[in-house]
């Protein structure tokens, strides 16, 4: 079984997103509160579509291997 690396978790920051949304859009919170939430999405987005764009990169080297297969390790942005 593959394990998987600790760290970002697409589909929780994105189901995160999605709640803050929805706060937001409820018009309950304080001007504030909607400032924080605001910020907290600007970041949540950033970081999915680093994870998108890193997804992207990965699917285009293993395109391009014509009809080889072979998976090589990707850096992350965090080792640059």
């Amino acid at each position: 079984m593959v394990k998987k690396k600790q760290g970002f978790a697409f589909e929780n920051s994105l189901a995160e997103l999605e709640t803050l949304v929805e706060k937001m859009e409820s018009g309950d919170l304080s001007l504030e509160q909607s400032l924080q939430a605001f910020e907290q999405g600007i970041s949540l987005t950033r970081e999915c579509q680093q994870a998108l764009s890193s997804a992207e990169q990965k699917v285009q080297l293993l395109v391009q291997r014509n009809d080889k297969l072979s998976v090589e390790p990707f850096p992350d942005s965090d080792d640059q």
